[in-house]
């Protein structure tokens, strides 16, 4: 969410989603890899069901959505998620965990989302951790469901004539950092506490919204 300001700046709109999901493509791909034993399966199964019909459809619209209400909008969500987090933290009451089937809706919405937007990473934060997934299960099991999400959206992007010379190009230059940035981030995330690591999601998710909503 935060490389997706900086890429719009530097490559336009319409390049900057689909290169941002060339280097997401491999940056989940080698932390899924990294994390294997960790992840949660039977989530990202369900998490697929709802995330590759509607991928596909927010790719296919990319070329001609409105993305500037839509970016302030989803800011907006994710500013009131941790609002809505540390609320029912005050009141000492944990957050609901989600029933399976919920993740065939955050699947769904995240893939509509993603597709337009290049990435909604913050807004299934919130649900993965309310199933009791922190460190390398969150990591890896919210990378695997991202792979797949990606996946669809290149296939979409590719029929939309979004995926040009010069897309790839960047997308496949950017690769080799993103690579080596899961690798850091594997090593980092087995020395940090669980608290630690909440309030890291959760400083993402206000970093994440506030850049969407000011409109960068």
């Amino acid at each position: 969410a935060l490389l997706l300001p900086v890429f719009t700046a530097l490559f336009g709109l319409r390049a900057a989603v689909p290169v941002l999901t060339i280097a997401q493509l491999a940056s989940n791909g080698g932390r899924a890899w990294l994390n294997r034993r960790h992840v949660r399966w039977p989530i990202v199964g369900r998490f697929a069901l709802g995330a590759v019909p509607f991928a596909l459809a927010g790719g296919l619209l990319l070329a001609a959505a409105p993305l500037a209400p839509l970016k302030r909008l989803l800011g907006v969500f994710l500013l009131a998620v941790v609002v809505w987090r540390r609320w029912r933290t005050r009141e000492r009451s944990a957050p609901r965990t989600p029933s399976p089937r919920a993740f065939v809706a955050v699947g769904a919405a995240s893939g509509l989302g993603s597709g337009l937007l290049g990435t909604v990473g913050p807004l299934t934060a919130p649900f993965f951790l309310a199933q009791g997934l922190v460190r390398e299960a969150y990591i890896g099991t919210e990378a695997a469901c991202s792979l797949v999400m990606h996946l669809t959206k290149l296939a979409a992007y590719g029929a939309g004539s979004l995926l040009g010379p010069r897309v790839l190009l960047l997308g496949l230059v950017l690769t080799p950092t993103t690579l080596a940035g899961a690798w850091l981030g594997k090593h980092t995330v087995a020395r940090m506490s669980d608290r630690v690591f909440v309030l890291l999601v959760e400083a993402g998710l206000v970093a994440a919204g506030l850049l969407f909503v000011v409109g960068l």
